[in-house]
């Protein structure tokens, strides 16, 4: 009933910054907690930053300072903007959409960070 697809990922150079959008289609309303995660090949997927239907967020650690997370309720739209990126933070980005208890997953997109 809701999909959700990511863009804005590519090639950045260290110390450079990419903006992720998550477009929701399908309407939805009322409580629901918005998440970046990422994944990398031999790693745990990884839980990068949430936020909730009242504008409420949460940083991983790894990433406080450097990420932001927003919404544009009109667009139904969630960003990620990164900035200060790392060879570190390479990794697929999947947007994920908890409302009611059902998770609604994007497709994801790479970043890739590297000289």
């Amino acid at each position: 009933q809701v999909q959700l697809v990511e863009s804005g990922g590519g090639l950045v150079q260290p110390g450079g910054s990419l903006r992720l959008s998550c477009a929701a289609s399908g309407m939805f309303s009322g409580v629901y907690v918005m998440a970046w995660y990422r994944q990398t090949p031999g790693k745990q997927r990884e839980l990068v930053c949430t936020i909730t239907h009242s504008g409420r967020t949460n940083y991983a650690d790894s990433v406080k300072g450097r990420f932001t997370i927003s919404r544009d309720n009109a667009k139904n739209t969630f960003y990620l903007q990164m900035d200060s990126l790392k060879p570190e933070d390479t990794a697929v980005y999947l947007c994920n959409l908890n409302i009611v208890g059902t998770n609604y997953w994007g497709q994801g997109t790479q970043v890739t960070v590297s000289s």
